[in-house]
């Protein structure tokens, strides 16, 4: 276990990064230090080749109720400039960490329990593959607060679950449950509150002895297939197929696929 920072800890075991927002006494409200750390833990991963995939936790009762409001209270003295300053430093470094998320190469977990509103709900949608605890209530709740969403949430929503009801969820701040979520799209799968940690880390396994560059590449061209023509990701598909077959991992998946046996990635 390796604490960045009192809001943040960093496990790696076996190839899974584990990181846990850790300000369970405020349900993982994000405040300056927590922004700070996550930042900089997210960013190497991405460069550790032992790590093969990520998982984003939070501890206590909550993934993460947001941002907080005490802070954002506070900022409220601040003259108009100072306030329009202050908060466009802190949405740009929200954005960092979503881009940091969205560039891993490595697959992204979130899994999620209790409180997930705000820059949680947008933590979500950034991640790869959601994980939710039974317990789950989303909200994205922004609009409540008087302020528009940030972190990505108004570029992921639409693409998850069709712009009239991203705009039902961002504008409403309507709270729902896990069902509900996973009926919207927006999660992967539901488990018992008490079974969290155990689906999260088979999942988490399962992905971490997968063939590492074959999961980076088909993550990068989803991550681009919005943004391309069809033709232009035709071309992205052939390129990154046939970087895949210079890897250890292609010559075992078709040897195990033609001997009838369970492949062995190695990540090479």
């Amino acid at each position: 276990m390796n604490a960045i920072s009192p809001s943040i800890i960093l496990e790696v075991d076996a190839g899974v990064a584990t990181i846990t927002l850790n300000r369970p006494e405020v349900l993982n409200a994000l405040d300056e230090g927590m922004l700070t750390a996550l930042q900089a833990t997210i960013e190497p991963l991405g460069r550790n080749r032992a790590v093969k995939v990520v998982v984003l936790r939070g501890a206590g009762d909550a993934f993460m109720a947001g941002g907080d409001i005490n802070l954002f209270n506070k900022c409220m003295k601040l003259p108009p400039g100072e306030r329009y300053s202050h908060f466009s430093a802190a949405a740009a470094r929200v954005a960092a960490i979503t881009l940091s998320l969205r560039q891993l190469p490595q697959p992204v977990i979130a899994s999620v329990h209790g409180a997930c509103a705000g820059y949680g709900f947008s933590l979500v949608l950034a991640c790869d593959l959601a994980i939710a605890a039974e317990n789950t209530v989303f909200t994205m709740a922004y609009c409540q607060l008087g302020v528009s969403p940030d972190g990505g949430g108004t570029w992921f929503l639409p693409r998850v679950v069709g712009m009239k009801r991203a705009f039902e969820i961002a504008t409403l701040s309507e709270k729902f449950d896990a069902r509900e979520a996973e009926r919207k799209g927006l999660l992967n799968r539901i488990v018992p509150p008490d079974g969290l940690r155990e689906a999260t880390d088979s999942l988490a396994r399962r992905l971490a002895t997968g063939p590492a560059t074959a999961l980076a590449r088909t993550k990068a061209l989803l991550n681009a297939a919005f943004g391309a023509t069809l033709d232009q990701h035709l071309t992205r598909e052939g390129d990154a197929f046939a970087e895949c077959s210079l890897t250890h991992d292609f010559r075992e998946g078709v040897d195990a696929f033609l001997n009838k046996r369970r492949p062995v990635f190695t990540g090479e």
